[in-house]
């Protein structure tokens, strides 16, 4: 049994004079190519192969200095400790020994705690630069020495949310659906690698040469009124210190549960992202454990304090209205069909008119409905440079009513006295997204016949998805992860079919990760009118 202590595994490599004749020599121990190196400081053994791509150092460049150059990318290593003089990965160098005109070479292995502690540190570093093969490389480095790439994850996540200065992002919700595919990947170790190399490259962009943002030291009892109240003040201070003195008596997740979620339902909260978060939170804390529950939890709460409300705009103030009205009127069915023409205020009207009704049918309808607009996204609003900024509007806004829908099935559920709001807000998505359809669009062409093979070939794609934006990314894999857990809970209803048709067309269409033109004419425009 390894009991973590380090061996030596000493071997002869060569004799001094084969050495001194080249002053360089290759050998091989094992699956092992070291090349030793006779300097001005004695000689010096590495790996032969370059750290970056795996170009064969024994054909570098040495200098007086000890100072191995490989030729191919210039990245340069002191051969006395293996550091990169560039700061990528560093390069292993092994202990020599002289032993009469021999030259002998220790190949053994580090203690399996040492090189993942290693492995971590480099991992930081390639974080800390957003370097995409690096952080695959080190991860790798990881995993071989015993580590778990959920540990990769988790310090992430410790490494980033002091440097979020609104909060939560994209990159943290991720995360918790690739997490999810990297357990179903099961004995893929490639597909594995896909997941958790793809969420900490967003968290690593999403945090990329940002200054520590911190969260302050007090502690207030915590008190789940006293706690809303700071969210609604946008007390960021007050709001963490009762989350922070909640943490010191030993509370978690669950017992903040209530609480988060009624806040971020409190309002049109960022046009729902926070409510999603809330669900993804709890995942990650689940999957990761506690050594990140107190990092994710401030990082949430202060992206609650921070988000817009958008109930609070011109364009959803009916909302207010809506909620104190809803469920008033006696029991009936939400009309299908006057919901799917109806504008925000309309939407708000009809809902909240038969809120008496289930909210599981209310449900249903309403993610129709929003499917029915995903499915029907006009791309001249993606496309066209001639709109102003109130239509900047993207595959992104309309797959919104998808992943929030998803949120407001769970956590609705958990909390029922919260299905006013969430419902409402559904219709607020409903209604807002109307004005960017083309109802002329020809639904059968993206007809899915076979949902489970759609969903096994959609998210194999995601693997080697090939889209430079982490943005653009990630929501194919929050949309197509939110339409599978809506069409395998059987809640869509009769609307599943045309849940997959829309997420089949989102997935398959054009889709603009950047709008220069529209940019610069846009800004063009808004700066004349500053008067």
């Amino acid at each position: 049994m390894d009991d973590g202590s380090n061996r030596s595994e000493w071997v002869r490599a060569c004799s001094r004079d084969e050495l001194e004749r080249s002053g360089r020599r290759l050998f091989r121990a094992g699956a092992k190519q070291i090349v030793l190196f006779a300097t001005p400081k004695g000689v010096r053994a590495c790996n032969n192969r370059c750290p970056h791509e795996g170009y064969p150092l024994s054909e570098g460049t040495l200098d007086s200095e000890c100072r191995l150059t490989c030729n191919w990318h210039n990245w340069k290593f002191d051969l006395e400790n293996g550091a990169n003089l560039y700061g990528g990965d560093r390069l292993r160098t092994y202990p020599v020994t002289l032993r009469d005109d021999d030259v002998w070479v220790d190949v053994s292995d580090p203690p399996a705690a040492q090189r993942q502690a290693e492995a971590l540190a480099h991992l930081r570093d390639a974080f800390a630069d957003k370097e995409y093969d690096r952080i695959a490389r080190d991860l790798v480095r990881l995993k071989q020495a015993g580590g778990a790439l959920t540990d990769a994850l988790a310090a992430a996540i410790l490494w980033s949310h002091d440097r979020l200065e609104f909060g939560w992002t994209h990159a943290y919700a991720g995360a918790a659906d690739w997490l999810a595919l990297a357990e179903e990947a099961g004995t893929d170790s490639e597909g594995a690698l896909v997941a958790v190399l793809e969420a900490m490259t967003h968290i690593a962009e999403d945090s990329l040469r940002e200054p520590e943002f911190g969260y302050g030291e007090a502690s207030l009892p915590y008190d789940e009124d006293a706690f809303l109240a700071a969210v609604e003040m946008q007390d960021e201070a007050g709001a963490l210190a009762r989350l922070r003195g909640g943490l010191d008596r030993g509370l978690g997740f669950a017992d903040f549960e209530p609480a988060l979620s009624r806040a971020t339902l409190a309002h049109y909260t960022d046009f729902g992202h926070l409510l999603i978060y809330v669900v993804k939170c709890g995942r990650l804390i689940e999957r990761l454990g506690r050594r990140v529950e107190r990092p994710l939890l401030l990082a949430l709460v202060r992206g609650l304090v921070y988000a817009a409300r958008e109930d609070l705009i011109p364009e959803f103030r009916a909302y207010a209205k809506a909620l104190a009205s809803f469920g008033a009127s006696p029991a009936r069915p939400l009309d299908r069909g006057a919901l799917s023409k109806a504008g925000i205020g309309p939407a708000l009207d009809l809902v909240a008119a038969a809120g008496a009704s289930p909210p599981l049918e209310l449900y249903a309808t309403l993610l129709g409905v929003n499917a029915q607009r995903l499915l029907n996204f006009d791309l001249a609003f993606d496309n066209r440079n001639d709109k102003p900024v109130a239509d900047n509007a993207s595959w992104l806004d309309v797959t919104h009513g998808i992943t929030f829908a998803n949120a407001v099935r769970l956590q609705c559920s958990k909390f029922p006295a919260l299905w006013p709001a969430g419902l409402l807000q559904l219709a607020c998505h409903a209604g807002r997204n109307l004005g960017f359809t083309d109802p002329k669009q020809d639904p059968a062409r993206w007809q899915v016949s076979n949902a489970d093979g759609f969903f096994e070939t959609e998210i194999a794609a995601l693997f080697d998805h090939g889209i430079e934006e982490e943005i653009v990314a990630v929501h194919r894999v929050k949309t197509l992860l939110a339409a599978r857990e809506e069409w395998r809970s059987g809640a869509a209803g009769e609307d599943a079919p045309r849940l997959l048709a829309a997420v089949n067309r989102y997935l398959h269409e054009p889709i603009k990760g950047r709008h220069p033109r529209r940019t610069a004419r846009q800004a063009m425009a808004f700066v004349a009118r500053e008067g």
